[in-house]
C-alpha cells in the first residue's frame, strides 16, 4: 500500500480543554503476546446486494480449528460498527452468539464447520472511507489494515489465508460494471433490472487484500504476454471521461511487469489484472490481489494537466503497487508488526524499478532527500520506532516512513554488502521458502543471509533499534598511511535509552587534491562503537567522499572545511556525493548562522564559497540538466531544524530566505541566461527536457528571490506560455509567493482554466497554501471557505491543510496561529476520520526541539486535542506519545 492523502468532514461542535475529561491511552497491543489463530478460514463465500445507502452481505465461512491453536472452541469474529442480522452455523440458525465489544463469539464443537453471518451496511454514510463506502456514485473497498471488518465479521488479521468466491448483485443503471479480486467466473441479467457478477480468486489471501468495486468505469485495456508466454489482459478502470489521461498509467503497468520478471524473476499469476482510479481514497493506492484501487492522483496523467514530478509518481506506485503482488500478497506479513517485511521491500523494489525507467542518480537523490525530510524528523521524535515495532496502540498509525523508507534503506544495505547477485539469490530463497505464507522479518533477513551467504546477526539490530546513527568521522595522515577513525551512537528514543552497535555500510574514495582523481571506492563496515580504517599509498593531504551513494541512513558527522567541501562538488564522481557535499556546504553555514556563530565577515565569507560551488552548477557545460537541478536546492527548513538540539524556525527560516536571495542578485546575469536557455527546449518527456523544464523552475526561484520585480515578470511569461503543466505550475509556485499583481491574474486563470478538473485544482489550493505570501494564513482562512474547497475529499483537504502544515511561514507562526489552525482541524476530523485527523498530530509533536515560546504554543494544542471527551484511538496515541 502506497499511503497518502486523507479526507475529513465538516464542523463539529468543540469542547473546551476545560470540560474534557482527562486522556486515557489505549490499550497496548504488543509483538512477543502474539498467539496464533485459534481457528482458520480455509474459503469464504462473500453475497453482496449492493446498494449506495443500504447494502446487504451474506459471508459464509468454512472454518477449521488450527492445530497450532490453543484450542478453545471459541470462534472470535472481528467487527467493528456491525451488527449481525442473522447467523448460521451449518445451514442452522443459532441465537447462542454474543458479542464481546465490536466481536461476535460463537462456541463450536468438532474441528470444522460453515458459518454465515448476515450484515447490512450503509456506504454512503461511511466517512472513515474503511471497508466498504461510496464516492462519486460507486462502491468500492479499502480493507487495510482493519477495514473487512467494517463489511463483515470475520476474523480479520493477516495470518487468515482464505481462498474468496464473490457475488454482487446491483441495478445495472447505477453499477454497470462489477469488479473483485482475481478472475470473473459468471455473470448475468436478473428480471428486476440488476445484475451480478461471480469472481474467484484462486489464491489464498488474508482479509486486508479483499477489494471490490462497482460503478459506472470506463477502461482503458492493454495486455501482457508473461515471460512463460500465457496473455494476462489488463485494464485501467476511471470515469467517463478520464480515460484519456490513462495511457501512462497502462504504460508504466506494462513496464513494472515487465521489469520485475527480469530483475527479480517474479511472473504474475493471474489472466486479469485490474486497476480502478477512485477520487475518495485515504491512501495513494492499495495492492488488493488482481484489483488495485488507486487513488485518482496515481494514474490521471497527460501534459497539461500533470506535471513531470505526477507522471514519475504515477509510474512509481503503480510499480509499488504491482510489486506487492510476489512482496506482499504471494508472501503476506504474519501479523502487523511485521508491516516493514512488505512494505520495506516493496519501496526498494519501487525505487530500483524508477531508477531503472529514468537517472539513477536522481532518482537517489530523491529518496534520500523524502527521508531526510520525512523520517529524519521521525527518528527523532516522540514517535520513533523501529522499522520492526515492538507494540502499537493503533496499526493505521505505523504506516510510516519509517517503516516504508527507511525499511527500504535497511534492505538497500543488505543488497549494498552482498552484492547484486548474492542478493538476489537470497530473494529467490525467499520467494521460494514462504511462497503463499504469512511471514515475518526474521523469515526475510534468514532468506537474504543464506542466500547471499552473509552473516547478518548483528544486522538484526536495525530491526529492532528506533534513531537515526550519528556517525562522526576523524581523518590522520601518517605519511602515505591514512587512519580514518569512525565513531557510532544510536540516540535515544522512547522506550530505548541505550543503544548496541550496528553494522554500517559504508563506501567510501580519496581524491587526489592535485589531480581531483581517487583510486577507487571501498566499502568498510563500521561494526564497533569505535573502529579504525587504516588506507595504505594515500594521496598527500587527501579528500574523503563518504557514504557515497548513501550506503547507510546515517547522519554524518563531520566538521570539513568549505575548500574540501568546494572540491567535492566539482569533482567527486558520486553523483549522490557531489549533491551531498553540496548540501553539506549550505547545511554547514546555515546552521552556523542561525547558531550565532557568523559575525558579518563569516557570514560574507561563507556566502561567497556556496556561490562560487553553485555558479560553477549553474553554468556546467557537462552536467545534465536534471543533475542540475537537483544540485540547485537548498537544504529544506525541516533538514535544518533536525541539525540543531533545538530550533528557532523562524531564524532558519530568515537565514534561508537570506542565502537564496543572496545567491539570486551574486548570479543573476547566470540565472537569467540559464532561464532564458531552457525556456527554448519544447515540451517532449525525453530526460532532455524533463531536465530543462526543473531547472527552469528552480532558476526562476533564485531569480524571484534577488529580484522580485524580474521574478514576476519572468514567472508570468513562463505562465503564458507554458506547453505543460511543469512549467505552468512552477510558475505559479514562484508567483503565488510574491506581492504583486501577476499573482492574482495566474491565480484566477489558473482555477479558470482548470475549473472541474479535481486533482489540478488541488494544485490550486496546495500552492496558496505552500507559498511564502507576507499573508499566507489569511489566505488560508479564505481558502477553507471557498467553494471549491470539499473536507469530504481526501485529496482537497491535504491540498489546503497538510501544505499548511509544512509550510514555515504558515505553521511557525509567531502568535501561534498555524498551531491552533492544525488543532482546530485535528479535533474536527477526527469524529469524521480518525486516519486523516492522525496524520496531522506529528507537526504539532515536534515541540520539544522548538524553541521555548513556541513549543508552548504548540504544547498547548495538543492538550487541547488530548482533553477531548471521544478522541479516536488513532489520534489518542498520536497525542498521547507526543506529550508523553
Amino acid at each position: 500500500m502506497d499511503i497518502a492523502s486523507r479526507p475529513a468532514e465538516p464542523e463539529q461542535n468543540l469542547q473546551t480543554a476545560d470540560a474534557a475529561p482527562a486522556p486515557q491511552a489505549p490499550p497496548v497491543i504488543r509483538r512477543e503476546d502474539y498467539l496464533p489463530p485459534a481457528w482458520l478460514v480455509p474459503e469464504i463465500a462473500l453475497d453482496f446486494a449492493l446498494g449506495l445507502d443500504a447494502t446487504t452481505v451474506v459471508s459464509k465461512l468454512s472454518v477449521r480449528r488450527n492445530p497450532d491453536g490453543n484450542g478453545t472452541p471459541t470462534l472470535r469474529l472481528n467487527g467493528d460498527q456491525l451488527a449481525p442480522v442473522a447467523v448460521h452455523v451449518d445451514g442452522e440458525a443459532v441465537n447462542d452468539w454474543r458479542m464481546d465489544g465490536p466481536d461476535l463469539l460463537i462456541e463450536l464443537a468438532g474441528e470444522a464447520h460453515e458459518v454465515s453471518v448476515e450484515t447490512a451496511l450503509v456506504p454512503s454514510g461511511n466517512s472513515q472511507l474503511m471497508g466498504l463506502y461510496a464516492s462519486n456514485g460507486m462502491l468500492c473497498t479499502q480493507c487495510e489494515a482493519e477495514g473487512f471488518r467494517r463489511i463483515t465479521f470475520f476474523p480479520d488479521r493477516p495470518d487468515v489465508l482464505s481462498t474468496y468466491s464473490v457475488r454482487m448483485a446491483g441495478d445495472r443503471a447505477v453499477f454497470p460494471i462489477l469488479l473483485a479480486n482475481g478472475n470473473c467466473t459468471a455473470q448475468g441479467e436478473s428480471e428486476d433490472g440488476t445484475h451480478w457478477a461471480e469472481w474467484h480468486d484462486p489464491w489464498p489471501k488474508p482479509s486486508y487484500l479483499f477489494a471490490l468495486v462497482a460503478g459506472e468505469l470506463i477502461a482503458n485495456h492493454a495486455t501482457f504476454t508473461t515471460m512463460s508466454g500465457r496473455k494476462v489482459d489488463l485494464n485501467v478502470w476511471v470515469r467517463p471521461g478520464d480515460e484519456g489521461r490513462t495511457q501512462h498509467a497502462v504504460d508504466s503497468l506494462i513496464a513494472s511487469m515487465k521489469w520485475d520478471e527480469e530483475t527479480f524473476g517474479r511472473e504474475y499469476d493471474l489472466d486479469l489484472f485490474n486497476i480502478v482510479a477512485v477520487s475518495d481514497f485515504n491512501m495513494g493506492a492499495m495492492e488488493n490481489k488482481g484489483l488495485n484501487v488507486f487513488n485518482t492522483r496515481y494514474v490521471l496523467a497527460d501534459p497539461d494537466t500533470a506535471t513531470d514530478a505526477d507522471y514519475d509518481a504515477v509510474e512509481g506506485v503503480i510499480g509499488h503497487e504491482y510489486f506487492h503482488n510476489w512482496s506482499g500478497n504471494r508472501i503476506t506479513c504474519r501479523d502487523w508488526f511485521q508491516l516493514s517485511l512488505k512494505e520495506g521491500f516493496t519501496v526498494l523494489r519501487d525505487q530500483l524499478f524508477s531508477a531503472d525507467m529514468g537517472s539513477e542518480p536522481v532518482k537517489r537523490i530523491e529518496d534520500v532527500r523524502i527521508l531526510r525530510i520525512a523520517q529524519f524528523p521521525e527518528d527523532s521524535g516522540p514517535l520513533a520506532h523501529p522499522i520492526r515495532p515492538d507494540s502499537y496502540q493503533e496499526i493505521s498509525n505505523f504506516y510510516t516512513a519509517t517503516v516504508y523508507n527507511k525499511g527500504a534503506e535497511v534492505i538497500r544495505m543488505m543488497r549494498t554488502m552482498a552484492g547484486e547477485e548474492r542478493f538476489r539469490k537470497g530473494t529467490d530463497l525467499y520467494f521460494e521458502r514462504h511462497d503463499g505464507t504469512a511471514a515475518t522479518c526474521e523469515d526475510f533477513v534468514t532468506a537474504i543471509e543464506d542466500g547471499a551467504g552473509l552473516d547478518l546477526s548483528q544486522f538484526r539490530l536495525w530491526y529492532s533499534q528506533a534513531g537515526t546513527p550519528q556517525v562522526s568521522v576523524a581523518l590522520q595522515q601518517e605519511g602515505a598511511r591514512l587512519v580514518l577513525t569512525l565513531r557510532q551512537a544510536v540516540p535515544t528514543t522512547p522506550g530505548q535509552p541505550e543503544k548496541q552497535p550496528m553494522p554500517i555500510p559504508l563506501r567510501v574514495a580519496l581524491f587526489d587534491r592535485a589531480t581531483g582523481t581517487h583510486g577507487g571506492e571501498t566499502l568498510i563496515v563500521l561494526t564497533k562503537a569505535e573502529d579504525r580504517f587504516v588506507f595504505e599509498n594515500a594521496p598527500a593531504d587527501p579528500v574523503l567522499s563518504i557514504n557515497r551513494g548513501f550506503s547507510a541512513p546515517v547522519a554524518i558527522e563531520m566538521l570539513r572545511p568549505d575548500a574540501d567541501l568546494v572540491f567535492l562538488a566539482a569533482h567527486d564522481d558520486d553523483p549522490f556525493a557531489r549533491y551531498e557535499a553540496m548540501q553539506s556546504l549550505v547545511v554547514q553555514h546555515l546552521v552556523a548562522a542561525v547558531g550565532g556563530g557568523l559575525d558579518e565577515g563569516a557570514r560574507a565569507q561563507g556566502r561567497e564559497a556556496i556561490g562560487a560551488a553553485f555558479g560553477a552548477i549553474v553554468t556546467d557545460p557537462a552536467l545534465d540538466d536534471l543533475m542540475r537541478g537537483e544540485l540547485m536546492l537548498l537544504p529544506a527548513e525541516s533538514y535544518l531544524a533536525e541539525q540543531l538540539l533545538v530550533s528557532d524556525p523562524g531564524a532558519i527560516h530568515a537565514e534561508r530566505e537570506g542565502l537564496k536571495a543572496w545567491l539570486g542578485k551574486a548570479l543573476a546575469a547566470d540565472l537569467e541566461a540559464l532561464h532564458d536557455r531552457v525556456s527554448a527546449v519544447p515540451y517532449g518527456r525525453e530526460a532532455a527536457a524533463r531536465g530543462a523544464r526543473k531547472v527552469k523552475t528552480q532558476a526562476l526561484v533564485y531569480i524571484a528571490a534577488g529580484n522580485p520585480a524580474e521574478g514576476a515578470r519572468r514567472g508570468l511569461a513562463q505562465y503564458q506560455g507554458a506547453q505543460s503543466m511543469t512549467d505552468r505550475q512552477g510558475a505559479l509556485m514562484v508567483l503565488a509567493s510574491l506581492d504583486c499583481p501577476e499573482r492574482e491574474e495566474a491565480l484566477a486563470d489558473f482555477l479558470a482554466r482548470y475549473e472541474g478538473n479535481a486533482l489540478v485544482i488541488d494544485k490550486w489550493f496546495s500552492l496558496q497554501a505552500g507559498s511564502l505570501h507576507p499573508r499566507v494564513l489569511a489566505h488560508i482562512k479564505t481558502l477553507s471557505a471557498h467553494p471549491e474547497f470539499r473536507m469530504s475529499n481526501p485529496n482537497r483537504v491535504r491540498a489546503l491543510y497538510m501544505a499548511a502544515a509544512m509550510n514555515p511561514v504558515a505553521f511557525h507562526d509567531p502568535g501561534g496561529e498555524g498551531y491552533r489552525m492544525i488543532g482546530d482541524l485535528i479535533r474536527r476530523l477526527d469524529p469524521i476520520n480518525p486516519q486523516t485527523a492522525a496524520r496531522f498530530v506529528p507537526s504539532l509533536g515536534r515541540w520539544r526541539r522548538v524553541e521555548p515560546q513556541r513549543a508552548a504554543l504548540m504544547r498547548a494544542e495538543l492538550e487541547r486535542i488530548a482533553a477531548e471527551a471521544n478522541l479516536s484511538r488513532d489520534v489518542r496515541e498520536q497525542v498521547t506519545k507526543s506529550l508523553g
